[in-house]
């Protein structure tokens, strides 16, 4: 795919090359004002359900399941990823999230859904 798709923890600093800063987290990040995250879209719906998110808890053992979950969600919601994909026809998306591990979570999950087509 040619498209420019970067992955970030919403804690950063927003930068210049950033793009549209997308947040793909279901609960708004504690400690981050509206203003810091200088989003352009609050894509709740694209996150895990709350059963999935739960059930996978950043466990590292369960990651490639709860890919594999992520995954079929995202199947059965279209919309939301059409809308994500005409973002990333329109230029550079930075996807932001709130976790800790910065290997295993949904963004990195979504990320690698939207490059695999």
């Amino acid at each position: 795919m040619g498209f420019d798709l970067v992955v970030k923890r919403i804690y950063e600093q927003p930068a210049p090359d950033d793009g549209q800063r997308v947040l793909v987290d279901r609960i708004w990040p504690r400690g981050v004002s509206r203003e810091h995250a200088a989003l352009a879209l609050w894509l709740k719906d694209v996150a895990p359900s709350d059963g999935l998110r739960g059930w996978f808890g950043h466990e590292p053992e369960r990651w490639e399941e709860f890919q594999k979950r992520y995954r079929a969600e995202l199947d059965g919601n279209g919309e939301v990823v059409r809308q994500l994909r005409a973002m990333l026809d329109a230029g550079k998306v930075t996807l932001l999230y709130g976790a800790h591990d910065e290997a295993h979570n949904n963004a990195v999950a979504l990320a690698g859904y939207l490059r695999a087509g």
